[in-house]
């Protein structure tokens, strides 16, 4: 424990002063890491996902089967595989400033680089690289936060963070279809090419920013005075020593921890769900009777609106009460209810957006929920590895569910029985986070601590 830090005053006033201190400095250091943070993340998702708009141009000019395109979706996340776990590991031996400013540089060329592909075989390696270049941003800031903020206050912090996935939801429809629309010929470019161009660019200028405004640890953070520093130090060591939950102390005692699989499998299926649905959401729109592409992308938001309250709420409840499987449980039924609704209003509009609304405020929630469980788990000495091997083991979902899905529709000749299966998934997803956090609630010191100096 921090020898700077004292017992906890034991008035109620001294008590309150003290609380507020605490609010006051989690207050401080979110404003500086979260916005760009959560900006960051925001591009990352929409150059992981922006094919699903893409494919609406891109199959005039290049007019490859359905398969292609959800090989290609794909291929990313095979990328993704394979190198997030040596990237966090880097991570945790040069700092996360260096580690981002590599990655975002990396990815952002690639991104923008999509406009040039002509043929399947392009496709599938560009994506292939892309997943390459961003492996290890996301279990990166996950990782990173846990330098921060002690577990008590991680889902909502996650929860905020990941929320950027809702918010450039709600964006990425109506600014995709615009580009699709309105920028088609411009330069000789069709839009897709534009729509890979111009959201590629936006990582390579906030990967030069991350590397100017973040610090890798609050030691080196000069904009937090010295009192600022040994408080977040004392509440870390002492969130330390009251996990009891950790059952390792080294990246090789993770992986012969059974429940460490148990998680992964749980992602595993969480992941390839969550993308077969938001890689399919325009096309499922289309099938609603929307045509235009534009419109396409307006209704494509109206979810996610709901998405980001609903995140931030469920995190910030699962934060209070310390509770991490029910409420992970809870979302899953919710995605599960959602998309089991669409396929009984069929020709009906607005019945079938409201149940994607429903759908999309479960499966957005679910993530954050999940990882706030997981970083809890994890021991802190090998929590590197540990995130980002469950992570990377995860990522195999997105790579095949959407193929998967695909194969399912061609057989069938519709796509119910592919939403059935996604069903399904969702279900077992959730029983299996319930076996891994088990009854306790996992990792979660009650009340925030407070330490007088």
């Amino acid at each position: 424990m921090s020898s700077n830090a004292s017992a906890i005053s034991g008035t109620p006033a001294a008590h309150a002063a003290d609380k507020g201190r605490v609010e006051a400095l989690y207050k401080k250091i979110g404003w500086r890491l979260l916005p760009i943070l959560l900006l960051s993340y925001m591009i990352a998702f929409l150059d992981r996902v922006n094919v699903g708009y893409a494919q609406l141009g891109m199959k005039k000019t290049l007019p490859w089967d359905n398969e292609v395109y959800a090989l290609g979706a794909g291929m990313f996340f095979v990328g993704y595989l394979i190198f997030e776990v040596p990237s966090n590991l880097l991570l945790a031996k040069i700092g996360a400033r260096k580690t981002m400013l590599r990655i975002m540089l990396l990815w952002g060329a690639c991104a923008a680089g999509m406009m040039y592909v002509e043929t399947p075989m392009q496709f599938y390696i560009v994506r292939f690289v892309l997943g390459a270049c961003e492996a290890g941003f996301f279990p990166g800031v996950i990782l990173y936060f846990t330098f921060w903020y002690p577990s008590a206050r991680r889902g909502q912090v996650i929860a905020i963070f990941m929320s950027a996935t809702a918010i450039i939801s709600v964006l990425a429809g109506p600014i995709s279809g615009a580009t699709l629309k309105y920028l088609d010929g411009l330069n000789g470019w069709h839009g897709w090419q534009w729509l890979f161009l111009t959201q590629g660019v936006p990582a390579l200028i906030l990967g030069v920013l991350v590397y100017v405004c973040l610090d890798d640890k609050p030691d080196q953070a000069k904009w937090l005075t010295e009192s600022e520093k040994n408080l977040v130090r004392y509440n870390l060591e002492a969130d330390v020593s009251s996990n009891s939950s950790s059952s390792g102390h080294s990246f090789g005692e993770v992986l012969r921890d059974p429940r460490v699989y148990v998680f992964a499998s749980a992602y595993f299926i969480l992941l390839g769900c969550a993308y077969t649905i938001i890689f399919y959401t325009p096309t499922l729109i289309q099938s609603w009777g929307v045509k235009d592409v534009l419109h396409v992308g307006l209704l494509a938001a109206i979810p996610n609106v709901f998405g980001v309250i609903g995140m931030i709420l469920i995190g910030r409840n699962s934060d209070r009460t310390g509770e991490r499987r029910f409420h992970y449980f809870i979302c899953v039924v919710l995605v599960a209810i959602g998309m089991g609704i669409t396929t009984l209003t069929i020709g009906n509009l607005t019945g079938s957006l409201i149940a994607l609304c429903v759908a999309t405020v479960g499966m957005t929630a679910a993530t954050p929920l999940f990882w706030t469980a997981a970083t809890e788990y994890l021991p802190k000495a090998s929590a590197a590895g540990g995130i980002a091997f469950v992570s990377s083991l995860g990522a195999i979902g997105p790579s095949v569910f959407p193929s998967i899905n695909a194969a399912i529709t061609k057989a069938t000749g519709n796509s119910t029985a592919g939403i059935y299966a996604v069903m399904v998934c969702y279900f077992v997803s959730g029983a299996l986070l319930v076996m891994a956090v088990g009854k306790r609630k996992a990792g979660f010191v009650p009340g925030p601590k407070v330490a007088v100096h």
